[in-house]
């Protein structure tokens, strides 16, 4: 029997979806549940239904999940950003693994391969150590806000996106995620811009002055980049701003403006330095990093570190060997793994990342390391037809994509003795891993918290030549 859209029925959920979901059945019919926890039973009210599915969202909760949780964030299943906050750590942790071993054998046909369970992350909350909040002339108001007509102004906002509202902003004083500090940049941001005027961006009108807000946070030194996005240059606005922040937190180091005149969403742009020297510094292990506003880097540093120390052990090296590190850009792995190989070669496609690498690599008087700036797959095609040896261990950090058809053929090709996939996207890795597998055994897969409380996961896979 097929559900109508806005019919409320009764459900237990009795496991997770991919995308943070919870999973029940009505008429055996699947039925994927908004904000529900295993082990609910639920009143669903049905929000679309198709012939083989239907989708839903929790109306209220008859007798909750022993490993049910309160949220912490009053923005809990508003904002979209965490989908597990409602669920016990332990019981996320598990839901990853799971993830991870349902997506390999339903993708990449590996169903008799041992999955570890996941690296559980030192911080709980407050870990990112870098947040991009956007402006908007449309904010998105809560029940709350909707009740009471106060002074809201609704066109203005500060915070994040809804999902699947690109035109929609949640005005945020707070996000658990972040660090302290951020939030309170955030909160001063928003004064300085609504008590002067400062107009935000308008996304279907393509006018206005503000579009993001970048804050960069070191672990390591504590030190602050802030990142104002703008679509027009605006000196005195900016000195100003420079001026209010580092008088008001000492841990803000260096200012940056970033002007992107164009209807693209991206935080990014052509910068101009208002404070600082426009960077700080990382470090992972004893390897300390440079990093610009812009710069890919593990948004958490803690758990980067272990994440890294899974690549080394899963790399087994003895100092004799040849490195190649693909999609390296600052150098992140290819650096901490440089004082364990006799030579490193990191390629990476973005040119600043790459002058950022050298300049690491420098700083940490690393000289075993070369960086180059290519497409991994069109490096990868020229290197698989040389007739020099090929590297002994490769390691992949590939973007959400997954890599190239081409690079895959240019992997198995070249033939290293061993593979380290890092990913950010279990789905693609998979799809991947069932080429690679024609000639490569799986020999460990781990999945690591990078972000607890939201359903991403990033999973490392040692792979063996046959």
């Amino acid at each position: 029997m097929k559900l109508v859209k806005g019919e409320t029925v009764e459900t237990e959920v009795t496991s997770a979806a991919y995308e943070g979901v919870g999973v029940a059945r009505v008429n055996e019919l699947v039925v994927f549940v908004r904000g529900g926890v295993p082990g609910d039973r639920v009143l669903a009210r049905i929000l679309r239904s198709k012939k083989r599915y239907a989708e839903a969202v929790v109306e209220q909760i008859l007798q909750p999940s022993p490993q049910r949780v309160e949220p912490v964030c009053s923005y809990f299943q508003i904002c979209g950003g965490c989908t597990w906050q409602n669920a016990d750590y332990e019981l996320q942790l598990q839901f990853k693994r799971q993830q991870v071993a349902d997506l390999f054998c339903r993708i990449g046909g590996l169903s008799d391969v041992q999955v570890n369970p996941t690296l559980p992350s030192p911080k709980l909350y407050h870990y990112r150590n870098k947040m991009e909040f956007t402006f908007g002339s449309r904010r998105w108001l809560t029940r709350e806000e909707i009740a009471d007509p106060g002074p809201a102004n609704k066109e203005f906002a500060l915070g994040l996106h809804v999902p699947q509202r690109f035109d929609k902003v949640l005005d945020i004083e707070r996000c658990h995620l972040a660090t302290l500090v951020t939030s309170e940049i955030v909160n001063h941001v928003r004064r300085v811009a609504q008590g002067n005027d400062w107009a935000p961006y308008d996304t279907i009108k393509h006018e206005g002055y503000l579009k993001n807000l970048v804050i960069r946070v070191s672990e390591f030194s504590q030190q602050v980049l802030v990142n104002l996005v703008t679509t027009e240059r605006h000196t005195s606005r900016m000195e100003f701003l420079a001026r209010e922040l580092v008088s008001r937190f000492p841990q803000v180091t260096t200012v940056v403006n970033s002007v992107n005149a164009s209807r693209s969403p991206v935080a990014t742009g052509e910068e101009e330095i208002y404070y600082g020297s426009g960077s700080l510094v990382e470090k992972i292990g004893p390897v300390a990093y440079t990093l610009e506003a812009s710069t890919f880097f593990q948004p958490n540093t803690l758990q980067a570190e272990r994440l890294y120390g899974v690549v080394r052990d899963f790399a087994r090296l003895s100092g004799r060997e040849t490195l190649l590190d693909l999609y390296c850009g600052i150098g992140g792995i290819t650096l901490f793994l440089a004082d364990q190989v006799a030579q490193a070669i990191g390629v990476e496609n973005q040119a600043r990342s790459v002058e950022l690498a050298r300049q690491n690599a420098a700083a940490n008087s690393t000289e075993n390391c070369e960086f180059l700036e290519s497409d991994a797959a069109a490096y990868m095609r020229e290197t698989a037809g040389r007739s020099s040896p090929p590297p002994d261990v490769v390691t992949i950090d590939p973007p959400r994509v997954g890599m190239h058809p081409d690079l895959v053929e240019s992997l198995l090709r070249l033939g290293p003795r061993r593979i380290v996939y890092v990913s950010c996207n279990p789905a693609t890795q998979a799809r991947d891993l069932e080429v690679l597998t024609g000639q490569y055994a799986v020999e460990k897969i781990q999945p690591v918290d990078m972000f607890p409380h939201t359903y991403h996961i990033e999973n490392v896979v040692a792979l063996e030549r046959r």
